[in-house]
């Protein structure tokens, strides 16, 4: 099976290792896994701040990088979101242009949903002594529906036991740009969770999106709370020998 590994600019550029893991289980999977070099973003921000017309050439670019897979693979709800579900409203009025971007749609999986639906990985490369508590992106929940597919690959994990928290499904208050926009409301919603990650006793807190990670890492770490923040391909491909996910600095 022929995959095309998106990697998202915010793996790129802040956390690879999630590139590296994702790509180390899809092989072990038993996918021919393809990187191509001049990928870079899904085109979410510009949509999502009303620039369409930017958000339809990285659209395109997309298009035109992924032509060929079996399926298109993102360890990201949120860009996977972006392409399955927003990707035929930007093109709704281009219709020479809409039906190739539905079959984009139809190859497109975020990780765990193509793990454990598509490629039904048996038992992954990763063992991992300790418990953790999962958090459920908005993306990845409400657009995708990955819900179970990461739990039913953590539960294969050799060491790993997982506490589900109180209101796993609710917002961190990153939402891209609207941390920025609405730092304390962003800043309010994320101390509930933080109190929710914390009353698990949980030492590790898992997301499919880097994005929710790095709220929540901040968080914790500005809080003084010893919680680690990893995605759950780290976890799942046995790549927990790292520093866990930085926090981001903190706001001025």
């Amino acid at each position: 099976m022929r995959v095309g590994l998106f990697v998202t600019c915010l793996v790129d550029l802040m956390r690879p290792r999630i590139g590296f893991a994702a790509l180390k289980l899809l092989e072990a999977a038993g996918c021919e896994v393809v990187v191509p070099r001049a990928q870079t973003c899904c085109g979410q921000p510009g949509y999502n701040s009303g620039d369409r017309e930017s958000a339809k050439a990285l659209a395109r670019k997309v298009l035109d990088e992924f032509d060929g897979f079996e399926y298109v693979v993102v360890p990201s709800g949120s860009c996977g979101g972006m392409i399955r579900t927003h990707y035929p409203e930007l093109f709704r009025d281009v219709p020479a242009e809409l039906e190739r971007v539905r079959k984009l749609c139809e190859r497109t999986r975020e990780l765990t949903d193509f793990l454990a639906n598509v490629a039904r990985l048996k038992s992954g490369p990763g063992s991992f002594a300790g418990t953790v508590t999962y958090h459920d992106s908005c993306s990845g929940l409400r657009e995708l529906g990955v819900k179970a597919q990461p739990r039913a690959l953590l539960a294969k994990v050799p060491g790993l036991r997982l506490k589900e928290m109180e209101e796993a499904e609710t917002c961190c208050g990153f939402g891209g740009a609207f941390s920025v926009k609405y730092p304390e409301i962003s800043g309010a919603i994320v101390d509930a969770k933080i109190h929710d990650i914390v009353g698990t006793g949980a030492a590790t807190v898992l997301s499919g999106d880097l994005g929710c990670l790095m709220q929540i890492a901040g968080r914790l770490a500005r809080e003084g709370v010893e919680v680690e923040a990893r995605h759950v391909a780290e976890v799942l491909a046995g790549m927990t020998d790292d520093p866990a996910i930085a926090a981001p600095h903190p706001r001025r």
